[in-house]
């Protein structure tokens, strides 16, 4: 299977990593808007698991794994009590934060295109389901929080935009047969990068134009 890009050991470890990374930034989001216990263990949960499960939903793999391994479901709530009791000192290395969110990025996106084409699935379909595994759970977050998704803003720096490039480079390397561990690592580094770019100059995705050719003026 493609999906199996690395050791089993090692895909459990990376999973667990990013699934615990972007369970900060929902915990921390849930924080900031003031939320309970159980708000911060839900958004927390959302931002980890909700790409993977609409993923394994839509390719009919079920269980989906957020809930049939045990360590995937507690792992953001592990997650979800250090943003609890720790929020002030997560915050304050929100940097990092953002460098391992990143990381996650890059490790979803490409897992998640793998296991949609074992699933049948084609080059397109599978480019956009990856993508959807790394960025889904953070519009199901935003929108649990009442904000407009970060990705659909253009004031935030691009973050669907590296994770589908880390996508189409897996389906790529699927079609010449020559997905491997060193390439798989090559494809999730390459939406890493971009992403650390983005953050680094501010990289946003460009808004509509008006008909005469100039770009709107509207903030």
């Amino acid at each position: 299977m493609t999906s199996q890009i690395f050791p089993s050991d090692v895909q459990q470890s990376l999973d667990l990593a990013g699934i615990f990374v972007f369970a900060l930034s929902g915990g921390l989001l849930a924080v900031r808007k003031n939320m309970d216990i159980f708000g911060i263990c839900v958004l927390a949960e959302a931002t980890a698991l909700g790409g993977g499960v609409i993923r394994d939903l839509v390719i009919g793999a079920t269980p989906v794994a957020a809930f049939s391994n045990f360590g995937y479901f507690v792992t953001p709530l592990a997650a979800a009590l250090v943003v609890f009791f720790l929020h002030p000192e997560v915050e304050r290395i929100n940097r990092a934060v953002q460098t391992l969110d990143a990381l996650g990025l890059g490790l979803f996106c490409v897992t998640g295109t793998a296991k949609a084409h074992d699933y049948g699935l084609g080059a397109v379909a599978a480019i956009a389901l990856g993508m959807v595994t790394a960025a889904g759970g953070g519009v199901i977050r935003d929108v649990l929080a009442g904000e407009i998704p970060s990705l659909l803003r253009w004031d935030r720096e691009i973050y669907a935009v590296p994770a589908l490039v880390g996508a189409a480079l897996v389906a790529a390397l699927i079609g010449a047969n020559r997905l491997t561990g060193a390439t798989g690592t090559a494809a999730a580094l390459t939406a890493f990068g971009l992403r650390m770019l983005a953050l680094r100059y501010g990289w946003r995705a460009p808004r509509a134009w008006h008909r005469n050719g100039s770009r709107t003026s509207e903030e």
